[in-house]
């Protein structure tokens, strides 16, 4: 006799196991490889680069919160170990890593962990063993996007070999591109004005060879993307609160988006566990303009 969701709910165990809602048949399954055997790293081409992103929201639709002094912050009611899995497990497939001079300066001043590395503690040392088995290098490439060229480059980055590029607009600050230069980064220009534009910097690490783009760069390098019909994939994690604060940062700062906007659902599913008794879901939406 199958078993009805709230049985399924009640044998739910602690060993990281969560329920697939969509697509059918409903059944459990393990979180960890959930997103590995999507094998996005085999998904793209330099030609036509795949790109995809991954956000965390509340039910209201809030990434972040600001503090009384400006400073944006993740609450930790929002975060999760299942769902950082999950981030780890796509930034596994990765050719490249798309990041941002505020997360940059977020880390320096220790307001963030380190996101850059993959496979370097025990708990997430058999993704660095998967990327070796599928024959990618040991570590992505970064690339840095940044209006302003105003923050620190992390060591980390140097340390573990990791190519990087800095990639900004084409009204970018002459002195601090030669500053960038004589530190030996390779800048891309990818915007005609200041801010960097998805369309154009997605070509231009295609012409580098990449495949695989993942975006851990906030919500307006994701507007770009999808604006300029670029985005081929995007992962969010819905936990199930309200949120609420009258200062808060969503998924896209833009202007209505149009049908660019409009996505196909691939997969939904549910993960009964997270702090204060809250569920989340997992879900994976497919780009219908790419």
């Amino acid at each position: 006799m199958r078993k009805s969701f709230f049985q399924w709910a009640h044998l739910y165990r602690m060993a990281k196991t969560i329920f697939r809602l969509f697509p059918p048949p409903f059944e459990e399954v393990a979180l960890e490889g959930l997103y590995l055997r999507l094998n996005l790293h085999r998904l793209g081409t330099p030609e036509k680069p795949f790109v995809y992103a991954n956000f965390l929201t509340s039910l209201d639709g809030r990434i972040a919160l600001e503090d009384s002094s400006g400073q944006t912050y993740l609450p930790k009611s929002l975060t999760t170990p299942n769902d950082f899995r999950l981030f780890l497990e796509l930034e596994c497939q990765a050719d490249c890593l798309i990041t941002h001079g505020g997360y940059l300066r977020s880390l320096a001043e220790k307001r963030l962990g380190n996101i850059l590395q993959i496979g370097l503690t025990d708990t997430t040392r058999d993704l660095a063993e998967w990327r070796e088995a599928q024959g990618l290098v040991p570590q992505p490439a970064i690339v840095v996007a940044s209006a302003s060229l105003d923050f620190p480059m992390p060591p980390s980055i140097r340390e573990h070999g990791q190519a990087c590029y800095i990639a900004t607009g084409e009204q970018a600050d002459p002195a601090k591109l030669d500053y960038w230069r004589r530190q030996g980064y390779d800048i891309i220009l990818a915007g005609k004005g200041r801010m960097v534009e998805g369309d154009v910097l997605t070509r231009r690490l295609g012409e580098l060879g990449y495949r695989t783009i993942y975006l851990i760069a906030g919500p307006h390098m994701l507007d770009t993307m999808v604006r300029e019909g670029r985005l081929a994939r995007l992962f969010q994690t819905i936990t199930h609160q309200l949120m609420g604060g009258e200062v808060f940062r969503t998924l896209l700062p833009g202007p209505e988006l149009g049908p660019f906007g409009h996505l196909k659902l691939l997969s939904l599913y549910y993960d009964p566990t997270s702090p204060l008794g809250a569920g989340q879901w997992f879900a994976q939406f497919e780009s219908n303009h790419v």
